[in-house]
């Protein structure tokens, strides 16, 4: 069988649209799953939307949901709830769904347990 230059393009225009990294599923999402916390090092980095990292700000890392969606973190155990903005991309760890400021962990959580069971709902996309 021979391959032609329009079939690699065809098969190449689709395994790009199917390994596409960011998710736009809109206001009420959710998804469930362990929240972690930056680290110290991280204060006053650079993120992957471009904005500094700082630990008092109400912000997180998602793998694929748009920078500026709002979203609401509610810590599993507890009930309490924080809304934050996906600004950055991660965590890298599996099992990870959200990585949350430290304000933001705090909120929810105590930063002693590293690691908390939440769920997230997209509360808004950016405009």
């Amino acid at each position: 069988m021979m391959i032609t230059f329009r079939r690699v393009l065809v098969i190449a225009f689709f395994s790009v649209i199917a390994g596409c990294s960011t998710v736009q599923p809109g206001a009420g999402f959710t998804e469930t799953g362990q929240a972690s916390y930056y680290a110290d090092k991280f204060q006053n980095r650079t993120t992957a939307s471009g904005a500094l990292y700082t630990h008092d700000r109400l912000t997180a890392a998602h793998k694929t949901l748009p920078f500026g969606s709002m979203v609401k973190v509610t810590n599993i155990k507890n009930g309490k709830s924080v809304t934050v903005e996906i600004n950055d991309r991660g965590p890298f760890v599996q099992g990870r769904i959200i990585d949350l400021s430290k304000s933001a962990f705090r909120r929810i959580g105590s930063t002693s347990e590293g690691l908390i069971n939440v769920k997230i709902e997209v509360l808004r996309e950016p405009s």
